[in-house]
């Protein structure tokens, strides 16, 4: 980190307390570090508002899987959306219950089309969708990749 800009944050010293806090818990050595991982991450989130824009993400599914036809209706919906899905990890949590996570690409209005259908099926007691914009990764990285959509121009 060559080349930062400091800035100043005047905070409550109860809300200050409380992000002290949390710095301890998860481990961070300074609250910059802290910051910047919020700031990114607020950032990472508002990318999601933007159509077209290419990410990648997670759908997390618990549901019971004796639950009418729930198993067979999450299949079809991954079957008829198999080119959005880049694995699956199916666990059974206890003799009812089962978690699936659901490792997922694509544009972003076609990824939540997709959570939406599969946390809304009879049967899923939690679904939660999960993404990042393949953009950011790499801008915050530095490196320099040319990724699906973009144009690199003449070589």
């Amino acid at each position: 980190m060559d080349n930062v800009t400091r800035i100043g944050v005047s905070l409550e010293p109860e809300l200050l307390n409380k992000f002290d806090d949390m710095i301890e818990r998860k481990g961070y050595t300074t609250r910059s570090e802290a910051i910047r991982d919020l700031i990114r991450r607020a950032l990472n989130e508002e990318s999601w508002k933007h159509e077209g824009l290419e990410i990648i993400g997670t759908i997390t599914l618990a549901y019971d899987h004796h639950s009418g036809s729930v198993r067979e209706k999450l299949m079809d919906i991954q079957h008829s959306r198999y080119a959005k899905i880049i694995s699956t990890l199916h666990l059974h949590v206890d003799e009812d219950k089962c978690l699936e996570v659901i490792l997922v690409r694509g544009l972003v209005e076609e990824v939540r089309k997709l959570s939406d259908e599969l946390t809304s099926v009879r049967g899923v007691l939690y679904g939660k969708l999960t993404m990042t914009s393949l953009k950011s990764i790499f801008v915050d990285s530095g490196e320099h990749v040319h990724l699906p959509g973009d144009n690199p121009g003449p070589l």
